[in-house]
């Protein structure tokens, strides 16, 4: 079984279910203290159907019992997750669905419920899952291979049963992220300054906030940003929220979104309650086109001969992803340098058409994007560092997807112990129907 393979069970998926939960639910099993439910499962396997991945209601019903057996153990580990944890998780699987949904309010319309019900309706179960996170991470850390490890599970490998490899691309880029002007950078803090102004002199803060800011999550809720903990918010913002006193005012400040400034409007430990207004600079499309004009006359300047690709990443690219490392573009869903067409395809579709008419070590034109890190719109140009066609794995090619299959098999079979294990150590009682599966582990059920 893979390192996250059942406890990643996305509560937020039961939304598909939850209006049949309260009418058709029961309980199917027993783990400890905890029971398994109809709605567990029916989830399990919806999440599967989402992922476009098959999967037997036997399957789906021993990765709830297996993320029971670790919220089980994890109660007798005296493992916790914070409010802060719970909260966070909460927040980016709802940014999740609203985004499906097209926005907040059509999601509220969907469940004819406010925001804050639906997240605290589905709050133990978030919880429950991030137990089971902690405590498959304790019981199972990412193993660490020697090379002399790797190679000796690659050579296990039947030569008929290595995995064929897509073709793969490593790219790197110069990114040049367009900028306000001063006299857009002075015109919006002068007006936040005047709304401040009318805050300390007694206007509502809350009605400024609906009608001013320019930060569409928090605007119509009057400004209120409820839970923040740290880590969740930019540096500078961050920094100025837990300065505060509750109910002070902040001066204007800037973030990478623009101005704003805050109020405390509560302090819960850790967690705080902030009021802000945010506006942002206006660009002119002078403004917004200078940087492709400047990106223009790096990328003649390669063409010429006077600066080097690798050169002009360390002098000018705006990307800090990827300015200390040549412009090397790093995939973020496998930690690779190394790119599948389908891939590229998920981060930038017009990116696709381009690489495949680039040779290696050729440069494309100057491209508009939008950077998938910030999801703000920027201007690059891509060279093809290599392209490695179709082929079945080695050891030379591939060596990371190796390391990750070995380890993947190493963590599967601690995994497999540990569940034989604890499952004679904790009381387990499944009904009838499911008894007669046939599962991959060796689960100890009660009569």
């Amino acid at each position: 079984m893979p390192k996250k393979l059942f406890i990643i069970l996305l509560t937020f998926i039961s939304f598909m279910s939850f209006s049949q939960k309260e009418s058709i639910d029961k309980v199917i099993g027993v783990v400890g203290k905890y029971p398994i439910l109809l709605s567990d499962l029916q989830n399990a396997m919806l999440m599967q159907e989402k992922n476009e991945e098959k999967i037997s209601k036997c399957a789906a019903f021993e990765q709830v019992l297996f993320q029971k057996l670790l919220v089980a153990q994890a109660d007798r580990d005296s493992i916790t997750v914070t409010d802060a944890e719970i909260e966070n998780e909460l927040n980016k699987r709802l940014n999740y669905y609203i985004n499906q949904f097209g926005s907040e309010e059509k999601l509220e319309q969907f469940y004819g419920k406010r925001t804050n019900v639906i997240k605290d309706d589905f709050r133990a179960d978030v919880q429950e899952q991030l137990l089971a996170q902690k405590m498959q991470a304790k019981i199972s850390p990412e193993a660490k291979l020697s090379p002399a490890e790797i190679r000796a599970f690659f050579s296990t490998i039947p030569e008929d049963s290595l995995p064929l490899i897509s073709s793969e691309h490593e790219m790197q880029q110069i990114v040049k992220k367009p900028t306000f002007s001063a006299e857009a950078k002075k015109e919006a803090k002068e007006k936040l300054e005047g709304y401040r102004e009318r805050v300390i002199g007694g206007e509502s803060m809350s009605v400024l906030a609906r009608i001013y800011s320019e930060d569409p999550g928090s605007a119509k809720e009057g400004g209120v940003i409820t839970n923040v903990f740290r880590g969740q918010m930019v540096g500078e913002f961050e920094a100025v929220a837990y300065r505060l006193k509750t109910g002070e005012i902040s001066h204007v400040f800037e973030t990478p979104f623009g101005f704003h400034f805050m109020q405390l409007v509560a302090r819960k430990g850790d967690l705080l309650d902030i009021r802000h207004i945010l506006l942002i600079p206006k660009m002119s499309n002078t403004d917004y086109y200078k940087s492709k004009i400047q990106l223009d006359s790096i990328a003649s300047a390669i063409r010429a001969g006077s600066i080097t690709f690798e050169e002009a990443v360390i002098k000018f690219s705006d990307d800090k992803e990827t300015v200390q490392n040549a412009g090397l573009m790093v995939n973020p869903m496998t930690a690779s340098p190394k790119w599948t067409i389908e891939d590229i395809s998920q981060i930038d579709q017009k990116l696709v058409q381009t690489i495949a008419e680039l040779g290696i070590g050729e440069m494309s034109k100057t491209m508009e994007y939008t950077n998938y890190t910030d999801n703000k719109p920027a201007f690059r140009v891509i060279k093809l560092k290599n392209r490695i066609d179709p082929h079945k794995a080695n050891m030379k090619d591939d060596y990371q997807k190796i390391q990750q299959m070995a380890t993947g098999d190493k963590n599967r079979k601690a995994l497999k112990e540990w569940i034989k294990k604890r499952s004679k150590l904790t009381y387990i009682k499944v009904d009838d129907d499911y008894k007669k599966c046939s599962f991959e582990n060796s689960w100890n059920l009660a009569n």
